[in-house]
């Protein structure tokens, strides 16, 4: 019998350890032939424990599980959730990058390409460079850390340049608020991130690659930096990948705990061991990254997608999605829900249908008063904009951003002035310092939210001049797109800021 228990983090710190080590122990009482099989998280977290048993029909699902329900699960008598593919949240998705996700044991190679893993890398080693950038600029995939440039463009000029030695460093520094689904792949399928940084470097021509990943992770470090030593001695890393005569090999870099070094050249600059704060551009990393090579910087999502392009190809991937939003995004559902969890589909989903039946609305049962995408930079989308489709330009049109694609929900309890506030406070705390409308702006907005919560609407005017320096005097993004989230709030909920309110501690 096998029986599959997540190692993903969400479902640790449910209590998913402690119900494996039931089964096992159970088993063995039992005298039972079984085997414990530690998989990803199928995303479905509100499950977690989401315990799996393999059947001739397929694999039934039991959750949520703790250890008291363990001998019920082994006598059959626990009642079930059906096929785990069956359920409606699985049904509604479209897996391209997480296909694997929650499906296979992390660290089998052999588990991993029997689930058509390495047959992107194959079909990339019979390319040229050029012809894999070709590929991945026509699938029309763009980064999906947050910015949403066009990744084929940037491999197109790493390519371009010249250099003795180029890189690929991972941008794994997945910082912001309601996000895990970088977490959730390299804990649960690490291989589609390895053989997607390992095509990166066949496009451009780099030999060397860096994973810089946030220390707040320690499960997905030790899964990945297993997985390398794995995919090294199996001969898909080093100097002849699969026996192609080519050479790429990566590490694990650890990150230190700054916000910040999420901004490409901060973590180029914490990568080389320098204080992690924003980098003037140009150059480009493309051009001059890391040691003053050409760089690519790529999110997670990015370059785990990458596999189901080569494997499936341009067409088939730029099929679906909505306008220049080519393909899927992993939509990560956070906050006040009943379902929260990481529900990948095409872009072009409305927003009201993602939180009023995929979310399953708010679990306090209240009505939803806002909606903020895109982590702590992102703006906050009231009810009046919930038939906005989820894609890049279409979210833009209506003052709002993507980012990374996390999702949190607030009910009608939720005072929006003090949400301003907090995003302020968050840039004033997570400032590098490098630019002045950042490293004061920042600090001066906190005093003038203050001020308007205690009475003073005169100083909104002053709020709004402040928030447009911001936007368009820093450097990077932290303080560039701070001002979304406080102007969204201001703008869509007026009220929160017209009468005296204490503002959030």
């Amino acid at each position: 019998m096998k029986i599959y228990v997540p190692l993903d983090s969400a479902a640790k710190a449910v209590g998913a350890d402690d119900v494996a080590e039931a089964i096992l122990s159970e088993a063995k009482t039992r005298g039972l032939d079984v085997e414990v099989i530690r998989n990803g998280t199928r995303g479905m977290i509100w499950l977690e424990p989401l315990v799996e048993i393999e059947t001739e029909k397929g694999r039934v699902g039991y959750g949520t599980v703790d250890v008291a329900d363990v001998p019920a699960l082994l006598d059959g008598k626990l009642e079930s959730l059906g096929l785990v593919e069956e359920l409606d949240w699985m049904k509604g998705q479209t897996r391209l990058t997480f296909q694997r996700c929650g499906v296979t044991d992390p660290l089998s190679l052999a588990d991993y390409e029997a689930h058509g893993g390495l047959t992107g890398l194959r079909n990339a080693i019979a390319m040229t460079p050029a012809g894999i950038v070709e590929e991945v600029t026509n699938s029309g995939l763009r980064g999906r850390g947050g910015a949403g440039f066009p990744t084929g463009i940037k491999w197109n000029t790493v390519l371009g340049a010249q250099a003795d030695q180029k890189y690929i460093v991972c941008n794994a520094d997945e910082g912001d608020s309601g996000t895990f689904a970088d977490r959730m792949i390299m804990e649960g399928d690490p291989f589609t991130l390895i053989e997607g940084m390992i095509i990166a470097g066949l496009a451009v021509e780099a030999t060397q690659g860096y994973v810089y990943l946030r220390s707040e992770y320690p499960d997905a470090i030790d899964i990945m930096e297993k997985a390398v030593v794995l995919a090294r001695g199996a001969g898909m890393l080093g100097a002849d990948i699969l026996g192609s005569g080519r050479a790429f090999d990566m590490e694990i870099r650890v990150g230190a705990g700054a916000y910040v070094c999420g901004e490409e050249t901060s973590l180029l600059n914490s990568l080389e061991g320098k204080r992690g704060v924003v980098r003037a551009k140009p150059p480009l990393p493309a051009l001059e990254g890391f040691l003053g090579k050409p760089t690519v910087v790529n999110n997670v999502i990015s370059l785990a997608t990458v596999p189901v392009v080569m494997e499936k190809g341009a067409a088939h991937y730029a099929d679906f999605g909505l306008g220049r939003s080519k393909g899927t995004m992993p939509i990560q559902i956070a906050g006040n829900v009943k379902f929260g969890g990481l529900y990948e589909t095409a872009f072009g989903l409305p927003l009201g249908d993602l939180i009023d039946k995929v979310a399953g609305g708010t679990l306090s049962g209240r009505p939803v008063k806002a909606v903020q995408v895109g982590g702590p930079l992102g703006a906050y989308m009231p009810r009046s904009k919930f038939d906005t489709p989820f894609a890049y330009e279409e979210f833009d049109g209506q003052g709002g951003l993507i980012g990374h694609a996390g999702v949190v929900v607030f009910d009608d309890s939720a005072n929006m002035l003090g949400m301003a506030r907090f995003a302020m406070e968050f840039c004033a705390v997570e400032s590098c310092g490098k630019c002045t409308p950042c490293r004061i702006g920042a600090v001066r907005g906190v005093e003038t939210i203050d001020r308007i919560g205690k009475g003073d609407t005169s100083a909104i005017e002053l709020l709004e001049d402040l928030c447009e320096t911001m936007k368009e005097g820093s450097l990077c993004a932290l303080g560039g797109f701070t001002p979304f989230p406080v102007m969204s709030a201001l703008q869509n909920f007026p009220d929160d800021f017209a009468t005296k309110k204490e503002a959030a501690e």
